[in-house]
């Protein structure tokens, strides 16, 4: 069993039966947590601790290792350890460095792991689009117009002026990045110089002063797919902003923004809609035409139907798919009864006889029979 003078559990704290992916999470926590740049006020003591969690990882991440702890404790795996102690270089090369600590540049650092490929590229964009229900349930062709960074076109993104060219950058040498050592850190980060390009600008580019990029609008066509919702985003790739010579652009993002309708509501693939029918209709049932998203409809009411009924149309709804001919959801349709407001003398005549049938006291000082019907409908 484990010595408990060196409870390697314990300082990572995971329990004994933890596995590979706990443990890893729980050093990366305390990785951070452990940083001299979070605690500079005791650099020394975050170093001492951060040298524990990573013994401690180092044997309980190797399989061999944890089972000779676990069977010998300290003294089954003393005097295994890398050079004395731990070796970032080591780990960088173990391909587990980017995985561990892939968030932890740019927090501390302010950069992150570049673009696809690992070249330097574009900023990604994002823009809003405003759409119908009805442009979001059939799709549409969309055309947008915004301003992004594109590579100068009088130095061709190198920056220079015509006829000079840039220098290889004194700080990093050409190579763009700079090897950081802080403690017992050692890691890579983007020149501050030449900002990764790895050359400096003597005689800028009067065009784009140096810069390599300037400012330009672009006009971006682009086709919404059937079905989509509020809130949904496309991703145009390489439709972003330029990035420097050889460098990738960024991404543009589309945020969708479908605007609320006066007659449907939308819930997921079903759309509802409120459908005004006379009283007559109601009671006696028939048909009557309706408008969808997709044109009229003869809409059958049963006779009898009541106040806040639901009849559902299928295939009337949301596309579950873009093709022209993908399963649609329903449209469901709640029945509200209109009583007349004013009436002809046949119409009350008539009216009058239904309610002395139905046993109504229609007198004067007695409600009437529509007082009677708005009453059992809810209306005021």
């Amino acid at each position: 069993m484990a010595s408990e003078s060196k409870d390697y559990y314990k300082t990572l704290g995971v329990e004994r039966d933890a596995t590979a992916d706990q443990i890893k999470k729980a050093y990366r926590k305390l990785a951070i947590k452990y940083h001299p740049d979070k605690n500079a006020d005791d650099v020394a003591a975050a170093e001492e601790k951060f040298k524990e969690i990573s013994e401690a990882y180092e044997v309980l991440s190797d399989e061999q290792k944890r089972a000779a702890y676990d069977r010998y404790g300290y003294e089954g795996v003393k005097g295994q350890f890398r050079g004395g102690g731990f070796s970032w270089d080591d780990f960088h090369h173990a391909g587990e460095f980017e995985d561990l600590f892939g968030g932890l540049f740019e927090s501390f650092f302010g950069f992150g792991g570049g673009g696809r490929g690992g070249r330097a590229r574009g900023r990604d964009l994002r823009i809003r689009l405003d759409l119908t229900l009805e442009e979001a349930l059939m799709g549409k062709e969309a055309e947008l117009t915004l301003k992004r960074m594109e590579l100068c076109a009088g130095c061709n993104g190198s920056g220079a002026r015509a006829g000079s060219s840039p220098r290889t950058c004194p700080r990093c040498g050409g190579q763009g990045r700079l090897r950081l050592v802080q403690g017992f850190f050692s890691m890579t980060t983007t020149c501050d110089v030449c900002h990764g390009r790895g050359q400096v600008i003597g005689d800028p580019c009067p065009d784009c002063h140096g810069e390599g990029r300037v400012e330009q609008k672009a006009t971006i066509r682009l086709r919404i797919p059937r079905g989509v919702d509020d809130g949904n985003q496309l991703r145009l790739v390489g439709e972003g902003e330029a990035g420097p010579p050889g460098g990738d652009r960024g991404d543009l993002y589309v945020v969708l923004a479908v605007k609320r309708h006066k007659r449907y509501e939308r819930d997921g693939y079903d759309l509802h809609a409120k459908e005004p029918i006379s009283f007559t209709l109601a009671a006696l049932g028939g048909e009557c035409t309706i408008e969808t998203p997709y044109g009229p409809h003869t809409l059958k009411i049963p006779a009898g139907s009541q106040p806040g009924q639901v009849i559902r149309i299928a295939g009337y709804g949301v596309p579950r798919g873009d093709a022209e001919d993908s399963p649609r959801g329903s449209l469901f349709c709640h029945l509200t009864i209109q009583v007349p407001k004013k009436l002809t003398d046949r119409q009350r005549e008539l009216l009058q006889q239904l309610a002395k049938e139905s046993g109504e006291n229609h007198s004067p000082s007695a409600k009437g029979f529509f007082d009677k019907v708005r009453e059992k409908i809810g209306l005021e």
